[in-house]
């Protein structure tokens, strides 16, 4: 599906020279180490918890690559590493969300332009969206709107706040794209039970906006129609939907036991091909990069892991009592009464 009118002539990008082509396998490396990482980071009580996104590596990293840090804004779910790491965003700062050492990370969004991690399932879609409209009321700079990027999965577009987010940016033509990673699985629930008529993307029609349906294991595929959806809402043509077809290979997160809704076979069956490896294959047939960089990428991918991990063990944790501060800017007696029995219970005073 494509239903997003051409760019206007001068809006649209080049395609990819080579260099760039290899550093985006590099970081489709360095974020899958990362996230197979992350998750033995958990089962070592590094981190409490961890959302992985093995399989979803090129439409990630795709999507960020298109973003302009000088001016765009990404309202991520808690499932986006690696768009974080594609914007170059600190990721010890970004994984200290994980380890629970402060709420939304240590990073600072207004500077890396990634808003905090979002948990509440659809919530980024309400966010991005008002800052989009932010952008029309301001006007555009020299360069066009500054466009909002938000993330969310095949079983959050099934929450009301997509609705509302989409029929808003609609009717006011917020610059918002809305990318949605269809992984075919919300947690447990396959994407045809959930999902009537089995696409995201054809709902857009509904609210009167383009959208595109892009195969999100094809890095270069997913650039490539990232890009064209910001140019078509840099411009003040208003919202575009993406619903990048991929599979979440893991778990829904490291609390979560796959085996109990699907078995092994069918996650071979529906998983398809590698998005790395499909990448590394092209690169070779096309000449561009040869086993010794193969290798090196691998190499910098492993000695970023080490350093990632090094910091975020060096992060001390925040004093429990603090969660009581932080309610209300005046404390209540039942919040007193919480925090001393909180107090007593935890830290024996």
């Amino acid at each position: 599906m494509d239903t997003l009118p051409p760019a206007v002539s001068g809006d649209a990008a080049g395609p990819l020279s080579p260099a760039q082509l290899r550093g985006l396998y590099s970081l489709m490396v360095a974020v899958r180490h990362l996230d197979t990482s992350a998750i033995a980071w958990q089962r070592q009580g590094i981190i409490p918890g961890y959302a992985p996104e093995f399989g979803q590596e090129a439409a990630q990293v795709g999507s960020g690559y298109a973003v302009d840090t000088t001016r765009d804004f990404v309202f991520p779910t808690y499932r986006e590493m690696g768009v974080a790491r594609t914007m170059g965003v600190d990721m010890v700062a970004y994984m200290s969300t994980h380890k629970a050492t402060w709420h939304g990370g240590l990073y600072d969004p207004l500077e890396s332009r990634l808003a905090p991690i979002q948990a509440v399932v659809a919530g980024s879609v309400l966010h991005a969206v008002g800052w989009a409209h932010g952008q029309t009321l301001a006007g555009p700079a020299g360069g066009g709107l500054g466009v909002a990027l938000t993330y969310f999965g095949d079983g959050a577009s099934s929450q009301g706040d997509v609705h509302e987010a989409m029929n808003f940016a609609a009717v006011m033509k917020a610059p918002v794209v809305f990318f949605v990673q269809n992984n075919g699985w919300a947690i447990s629930v396959p994407t045809e039970r959930q999902v009537a008529g089995g696409s995201v993307a054809a709902r857009a029609a509904g609210y009167g906006m383009p959208a595109l349906q892009i195969d999100g294991d094809d890095v270069v595929a997913v650039v490539d129609a990232t890009r064209r959806a910001f140019a078509h809402a840099r411009a003040g043509n208003g919202p575009v939907l993406i619903e990048a077809m991929t599979y979440r290979r893991g778990p829904h997160s490291t609390s979560d036991d796959p085996g109990r809704y699907r078995s092994l076979d069918e996650e071979r069956d529906g998983a398809g091909a590698d998005p790395l490896e499909l990448f590394r294959q092209r690169l070779l047939a096309e000449g561009l990069a040869d086993e010794e960089f193969f290798a090196a990428a691998l190499a910098a991918a492993k000695a970023e892991e080490e350093q990632i991990r090094t910091g975020l063990q060096a992060l001390g944790s925040r004093p429990g009592a603090e969660m009581f501060d932080l309610v209300f800017q005046e404390t209540t007696p039942a919040l007193q009464a919480q925090a001393a029995n909180w107090r007593e219970e935890s830290e024996h005073v």
